[in-house]
């Protein structure tokens, strides 16, 4: 059950608890979501976050992989997947779309790195060339 709205974390830890649910949808073919909040009382954050469109499309077609890039420590840092990290080979390049954001990075080679706020993530879909 995700705890998505329960109140006791940031949007930002909420974001993360939703996004590792996605990436556990996109490999596993039916992970329900099971939302421990009341839908009838969420706040404006919450139901953004639960009815975020790209988070919640099929899976994966063709060789897209979704990464999901988290900062787990006390204070802001980047993080980085580097390709083999994600099982890609070193010479692809690919688009990365910001699932949250809504925006894509075209072109990127050998890595995928974002600055995150602590407790913070980021959600991408990348497409290979």
């Amino acid at each position: 059950m995700l705890e998505v709205g329960n109140g006791n974390m940031s949007t930002e830890e909420y974001r993360c608890h939703f996004s590792l649910w996605s990436l556990a949808k996109f490999i596993i073919l039916q992970a329900p979501l099971i939302l421990g909040c009341d839908i009838r009382s969420m706040d404006n954050d919450t139901f953004e976050l639960v009815s975020n469109k790209e988070v919640w499309s099929g899976l994966l077609s063709g060789d897209r992989v979704a990464v999901v890039l988290t900062n787990r420590g006390p204070s802001a840092a980047t993080v980085t997947a580097e390709w083999s990290d994600i099982g890609l080979n070193s010479s692809v390049i690919v688009d990365a779309r910001d699932l949250w954001e809504h925006s894509t990075t075209t072109m990127i080679r050998n890595q995928l790195d974002a600055t995150l706020d602590s407790h913070a993530c980021k959600m991408y879909v990348l497409t290979p060339h």
